[in-house]
């Protein structure tokens, strides 16, 4: 499909102020790391050594990695961890063991996103209000509680949805990379050598002079890529194209251009090392910055929090957490949702973060070792892509990820030191969110295995039932149930107590499928049972916006006609038992009977219409 220009023009102008906000607000603590850790002696040599390293990392992490490979491992055109790991389960499916253990890394690579949304707003919000140190040294009082107080305004307006301020992020974060690069440009002008840096003969030489201090210093590189996953998870929104474009035209070269700076900063003023971004500004130009990087730190977060929002739909529709309420902001845009329990957890971790780190300094320690876990459970899911979806030979799989495992490894050993200064805190999130997932999934499958164990055939029940047939009443029921094929609780409760059957019934299941999207045309799969009955099964993805009524109106000529006014929605009601035999630890029975109980309020995530008529319970089987 051809873009045209000025459409390939919006959505660059988009892809910078949603894709790399993250990555763009890295200039403000990267380089301060460091050189503040102390683990690099400062002298001309080193800093040039430092300065190549970076523009190195950003090349082969970002430019080769994920600009150039991972954006072409396009799930139907969804990019993410969530679509890569769907593609490469797929890619396997005919191997059930390695598939399980794809699925499990997957999983967990995904927790770990969460860790990183806690740290990454955290940091960045915190980085920036802290340039007002630099204005005056009164006002480190001020910096943690304006921190929390921008960091809450940015989580309360979340109900009222991104359409409405999400078109000022590209022009923001323009004017935000073209602010850095002329601070980049102002200190390179005083000591132009400093360009020499871009020669890997530099990042080389320091790694063959210090090997201890490099792997050690890695930790504090990888705060450069902050945002890296970004450019594959927003693939679907804005299409590889326009993400490489707005890479390799505006954010590289600005990023480049500043790191650069704040190296020449340090080559004539070693001082300037407590804060080498906020003092390449001259004094007049410091108030606004801080405004500006304040600005550009909330862009980079509200990226995190709507991804956070997506991601977390998506695991719900794979089957690895309860229904949660789910509203959407706008009635255009059905990608456009917020999770109010998703929403004030993040704020409530990141506040706790935010409390017991105090400075960007020590949240520093925090980051690293959760976003290098993802990295390098995308260049082994990458790996499985192209050898087992594309079929490349494999010497040519190996050469093509095994470059990038070694660099991601290296990178995650050197975070690994960082495991007991503030590391532990996304690993132990992303830890204790694996553990509902998998509690989830396991719980179900057990409870569906006990169901399916006790149910009743439905052909044969409806056989039955006519032999002798209950008084038909006006209207369609709808009965919702797990397994196809099987007989609902709903129904046999309503012919027992009320000893009627409506005139159409329709028997629906959901199916969610590992496929980022389900055309219309494939959304329906209807079998006729006699007597006015139906087996509707309704497919999705899980990027699809599950609305039962609109998926059911597409039957209306087919056999049966829908009327909202004359259409109840029986829902069943699962009982908890406890496992007999092999199961779930009973700790872990205890967890999911709660995430069940408290899942059982949030029926609207299918989206019933507003006069549903909830006869049994208010759980929907999926």
């Amino acid at each position: 499909m051809t873009v045209s220009k000025s459409s390939l023009s919006a959505l660059t102008l988009g892809a910078i102020g949603v894709v790399y906000g993250d990555i763009g607000t890295s200039v403000l603590y990267a380089v301060k790391e460091v050189f503040g850790s102390g683990h690099v002696p400062f002298t001309s040599d080193n800093v040039y050594g430092i300065l190549s390293i970076f523009f190195w990392t950003l090349t082969i992490i970002v430019s080769l990695k994920y600009v150039t490979l991972v954006l072409r491992a396009d799930n139907n055109g969804e990019g993410g961890l969530i679509a890569m790991l769907a593609l490469a389960s797929q890619s396997v499916k005919d191997k059930p063991a390695l598939r399980r253990v794809l699925l499990l890394v997957g999983i967990f690579g995904t927790c770990l996103f969460y860790g990183d949304g806690v740290i990454t707003p955290a940091i960045s919000v915190l980085s920036a209000v802290e340039g007002l140190e630099v204005v005056s040294p009164a006002f480190n009082k001020f910096v943690i509680p304006l921190t929390l107080l921008v960091l809450f305004g940015l989580f309360w307006v979340q109900k009222r949805g991104t359409a409405g301020i999400g078109k000022f992020f590209g022009p923001i974060t323009v004017v935000w990379f073209a602010c850095i690069a002329v601070l980049g440009v102002a200190q390179i002008a005083t000591h132009p050598t400093v360009l020499w840096a871009i020669s890997p003969y530099h990042a080389l030489s320091f790694i063959w002079r210090q090997p201890g201090t490099s792997f050690i210093v890695l930790g504090a590189v990888v705060l450069c890529v902050t945002g890296a996953e970004a450019l594959y998870a927003d693939l679907g929104h804005f299409g590889k194209k326009p993400i490489r474009v707005a890479w390799f035209a505006v954010v590289m070269p600005a990023l480049t251009l500043n790191y650069f700076g704040q190296g020449a900063l340090l080559l004539n003023n070693p001082a300037a090392v407590k804060n080498p971004f906020f003092l390449m500004a001259p004094d007049w130009a410091l108030l606004p910055l801080v405004g500006l990087a304040t600005l550009a730190t909330v862009i980079a977060s509200q990226a995190l929090i709507s991804g956070a929002f997506s991601v977390t739909k998506q695991v719900i529709l794979l089957g690895y957490l309860p229904r949660l309420k789910i509203m959407h902001t706008n009635v255009k845009e059905v990608g456009q949702i917020y999770l109010p329990f998703v929403n004030w957890g993040l704020f409530v971790t990141i506040v706790l973060a935010v409390m017991i780190f105090k400075s960007s300094s020590n949240l520093a320690s925090a980051y690293g070792i959760a976003v290098c876990t993802d990295m390098l459970i995308t260049t082994i899911l990458t790996f499985f892509v192209i050898r087992y979806s594309w079929k490349y030979p494999l010497w040519l799989c190996v050469a093509a990820t095994s470059f990038f495992f070694v660099v991601d490894f290296a990178f995650w050993a050197s975070n690994l030191l960082k495991l007991f200064d503030g590391g532990w805190f996304p690993l132990l999130i992303g830890g204790a969110i694996f553990i509902l997932m998998i509690t989830w999934k396991d719980g179900r499958r057990l409870l569906n295995d006990k169901l399916r164990a006790d149910a009743i055939d439905l052909n044969s029940f409806l056989e039955a039932v006519f032999v002798s047939p209950p008084v038909r009443v006006e209207g369609t029921a709808v009965f919702l149930t797990v397994e196809a094929g099987t007989v609902p609780n709903a129904m046999l409760h309503n012919l027992k107590h009320n000893k009627v059957l409506h005139a159409n019934n329709l028997f629906v299941t959901v199916h969610n499928h590992e496929v980022p999207w389900i055309g219309m045309e494939k959304r329906l799969e209807i079998e006729s049972l006699g007597h006015d009955c139906w087996q509707v099964i309704i497919n999705y993805g899980f990027k699809n916006d599950p609305n039962i009524p609109k998926a059911l109106q597409h039957i209306k000529g087919r056999g049966c006609d829908l009327n909202d006014m004359t259409t109840s929605y029986f829902l069943s009601r699962d009982t908890i038992v406890p496992t007999i035999g092999s199961g779930m630890a009973q700790w872990r029975e205890k967890l999911f009977s709660q995430m069940h109980h408290n899942a059982s309020g949030a029926a609207d995530f299918l989206r019933l219409p507003n006069n549903a008529v909830v006869e049994l319970g208010s759980k929907i089987e999926i």
